[in-house]
């Protein structure tokens, strides 16, 4: 398509983005390589297979938190997603500057650690087929004394699957490199990758299936007792890990049709399927694997190749080679799925003079925020360093603290404050999905063993944002140091 002299002079995010993309782009992101290494972690912190629980009220409360960003994202179909809902909900000129703000000081955090997470996801993956990936380098623990967080403490691990995690980020970045329009019809292509590598796992197991191995439930499986509960949370956090991505469409809403319609559709579509094939899936494996095999897996941290193991037991040796070969194609459409979204949120905050003005801009010729692109790549780069059970537990919880919460809060400040927003989409049952959903997630954050460091790096991290607003605040003469309200032009 020819661009015309008007758009050369000011660029603009196209709308090229449909219902089948955005579904797609959603649910690559949700199946990433999470359910294929994950699976052990879960059965583990249950002791059986009723760690199905873990899967179920992950859906359910995903479903819950789907529909506050249904109505969110159909109100405000702009870049940057929960960026523009934090900052509308709570004010624009005041407390929404600060909320929006430490939405995105926390992203420098997660996203590059959920990009991270997958590319990792993918070397590791790609060492079941070439053993030669896991030699290691260098491997070490820092630790240091660090006020509220008692021993801060940073695993360094570096390998030949480290770079291969890396490079698994550049060639996203690559592939992005490019128009929306083009960008769609290859997230449609790696989703058909993704969902068949889903499905085969599921109909080799189910060549194999014993239901009384899948539902062999340990003794007092289900006693409500305190261990049950804990075991249950730590489950749930893993599932909301895997589950993760639903909401991934609403960070491109300026690049969305008909965004009133498809953002709704999009989420509730994409969380529905992939959890009917989140469950089909766990439950076929443990109707070929034994679940104390899969737990003693976990123990001892090799728990990365559940799903190539299954298709050796059911297939043969060349099944297993070649759905790892399937599983890292997921893995890397998650990666690319990720960055695609979360590069749009520091544009979306410089374009507001909340964030680094450099990231605002637009590739001239084709039209997508590229500065924001290349950052994003290099500094989930650097995470590729740690280990993923680290990266999981540390995304999980500076999410839900710094961004789920908040912007349920958000939606019900802002249906109680201008209930003649306009609102597209509105929540089903209102407010009953939002509570839940906030109970779901308190629930996550405090109900396991050990959660105190995990939230107190949260705070950390909430404290320094809060101390960085408030200084460029001061400076700039901006909410809460001047009556008037906050610039609305200009970078940080």
């Amino acid at each position: 398509m020819a661009i015309s002299q008007e758009e050369e002079r000011h660029p603009h995010l196209a709308r090229d983005i449909g219902l089948r993309e955005a579904t797609a782009l959603n649910m690559i992101d949700m199946i990433g390589v999470g359910p294929f290494i994950t699976m052990p972690l879960i059965v583990a912190a249950m002791g059986g297979p009723q760690a199905i629980l873990g899967w179920v009220l992950g859906a359910f409360f995903a479903i819950c938190d789907g529909l506050v960003w249904a109505e969110l994202g159909a109100a405000m179909p702009r870049a940057g997603g929960s960026y523009q809902y934090l900052k509308e909900c709570y004010g624009p000129g005041k407390l929404g500057r600060l909320m929006s703000f430490l939405f995105v000081w926390q992203l420098s955090f997660s996203a590059p650690l959920s990009i991270a997470s997958g590319s990792i996801g993918v070397a590791q993956y790609a060492t079941y087929l070439w053993p030669a990936l896991g030699r290691t380098y260098f491997d070490h623990t820092f630790s240091a004394p660090v006020p509220l967080l008692e021993k801060f403490e940073m695993h360094i691990s570096i390998s030949n699957g480290t770079f291969l995690a890396m490079a698994s980020c550049g060639l996203a970045v690559i592939l992005l490199y490019r128009r929306i329009a083009i960008i769609g019809r290859l997230s449609k292509f790696l989703w058909v990758g993704a969902v068949g590598t889903v499905l085969w796992v599921i109909a080799a197991g189910m060549t194999h299936f014993s239901a009384s191995r899948a539902f062999s439930f340990p003794p007092g499986a289900f006693h409500l007792s305190p261990a049950f509960f804990t075991g249950l949370g730590a489950a749930m956090l893993v599932a909301a890990y895997d589950y993760g991505g639903y909401f991934n469409v609403c960070f491109l809403g300026a690049e969305v049709r008909e965004p009133e319609r498809t953002i709704p559709r999009a989420l509730i579509y994409s969380i529905l399927l992939v959890a009917a094939l989140y469950l089909a899936m766990n439950i076929s494996i443990l109707g070929v694997i034994p679940w104390q095999e899969l737990q003693q897996a976990a123990g001892a941290g090799n728990n990365l190749f559940v799903a190539s193991t299954l298709m050796q037991r059911t297939l043969g040796v060349w099944a297993g080679d070649v759905v790892a070969v399937l599983i890292i194609w997921t893995a890397f459409a998650s990666v690319f799925s990720l960055m695609l979204g979360y590069s749009r949120v520091p544009y979306a905050a410089a374009l507001d003079g909340n964030y680094f003005r450099q990231f605002g801009r637009i590739h001239p010729r084709l039209h997508f925020p590229h500065v924001s692109l290349l950052s994003l790549g290099i500094v989930a780069m650097f995470f590729c360093f740690f280990r993923l059970a680290d990266v999981i537990a540390a995304l999980v919880v500076i999410r839900i603290s710094v961004q789920y919460l908040s912007q349920i809060l958000g939606l019900l400040l802002l249906r109680a404050s201008r209930p003649d927003f306009p609102r597209p989409f509105r929540m089903w049952l209102y407010p009953v999905p939002a509570v839940l959903a906030a109970i779901g997630f308190s629930y996550i954050l405090f109900a396991r063993k050990n959660f105190v460091k995990e939230i107190r790096f949260a705070a950390v991290i909430i404290a320094l944002g809060l101390l960085i607003f408030l200084l460029r605040s001061w400076r700039r003469h901006e909410w809460p140091f001047s009556l008037a309200g906050a610039h609305k032009t200009g970078g940080a």
